[in-house]
């Protein structure tokens, strides 16, 4: 074959292999990348380019097809922008769900009247939205926050506890640090531990290590666990009269990865298959598009930069919306 030939089939497959990249976006790429610090080689960049583009028009869609009513949720690009829906499921969402659970079934107050709102924010229940970074441990921060929560409502006082124990110490209790776990195995580590130290004092790493609590740094412990049947009306009552309420839900959207505002009502979510722990804070209601519509307020772990600073508005007496209600529980202190 004639030498010229062969370079320009080569040069045109090389071509061909080539994300086709719309130059309307550079700006904003260039602005995204140096807002979250990012940077490549140049075959990376065309990659994590093209996936960013993906998902950008990906928002840009949603949002247009908000204001025409089709959706009452918003979403906007964040930090996720340059991976994959996989890449996503795997560092974020971590979830190892245990065949038989080991507590109490919850029956506190099953009749009687609760508020129509409730956000346990502000009065004292609820430290401020940390960021889970590359370890898949939403599991501590879940369970870490209804801690805290129970620790408020006996003493008074509000502690950040340490997400970083829970990864390194609960292994014997089920837990696999980065790789996941689950909320009640960190429970049970607490209380055969005798102790869970508070986040200042054994501060979050992003990363799995050596088992280091120390007792004399405890600021909490806990007596059990207390599960609630599957049934948003029995979800409310508990976060009503309890507190916030560990649980797990249905987080493998890309609408979810992007939330930003609104009520999240995505019709793929699913109510029986979870992957991700959540802290719910409150519930409510409010006015949308002409129509009263219920919600939980929930608290996530992927920092402040994603969604209403750092919370979701779930729909709430849908159907046990993204299995919300499917595996709540708290622990006892």
């Amino acid at each position: 074959m004639n030498p010229s030939l062969l370079l320009a089939i080569l040069c045109l497959g090389l071509a061909s292999a080539l994300p086709i990249l719309d130059y309307r976006f550079d700006a904003k790429w260039q602005e995204w990348k140096l807002m979250y610090g990012k940077t490549y080689d140049m075959n990376e960049e065309l990659y994590r380019r093209a996936i960013w583009e993906k998902n950008m028009k990906m928002i840009e869609i949603h949002n247009e097809e908000y204001k025409e009513g089709k959706h009452s949720f918003t979403l906007a690009m964040n930090d996720f922008g340059d991976m994959t829906k996989k890449e996503i499921r795997e560092r974020m969402m971590g979830l190892k769900i245990p065949k038989k659970k080991k507590g109490m079934v919850f029956q506190e107050r099953l009749t009687g009247d609760v508020p129509d709102y409730v956000d346990w924010r502000g009065r004292g229940y609820v430290t401020p939205v940390m960021n889970q970074g590359a370890c898949n441990a939403c599991w501590a921060f879940s369970a870490a926050g209804a801690l805290e929560g129970q620790m408020f409502r006996k003493t008074g006082r509000l502690v950040a506890l340490s997400k970083q124990n829970l990864v390194d110490c609960s292994q014997p209790q089920g837990n696999d640090g980065c790789s996941g776990g689950w909320m009640d195995h960190a429970f049970e580590y607490v209380y055969e531990n005798g102790g869970l130290d508070s986040e200042a004092a054994y501060p979050y790493e992003d990363q799995e290590g050596p088992c280091r609590y120390r007792p004399e740094y405890s600021a909490a412990t806990d007596t059990g666990t207390v599960y609630i049947p599957s049934s948003e009306e029995v979800l409310k009552r508990a976060v009503a009269i309890v507190g916030p309420i560990s649980a797990a839900i249905d987080a493998s959207h890309d609408s979810f990865n992007y939330y930003i505002g609104g009520i999240y009502d995505e019709p793929a979510c699913s109510n029986t298959s979870v992957n991700h722990a959540v802290l719910v804070v409150g519930y409510g209601y409010e006015r949308q598009q002409s129509q009263i519509r219920k919600y939980w307020l929930v608290k996530n772990s992927w920092g402040t930069n994603w969604g209403i600073r750092g919370y979701i508005k779930i729909a709430r007496d849908e159907n046990n919306y993204c299995g919300i209600a499917s595996y709540a529980s708290f622990p006892t202190v």
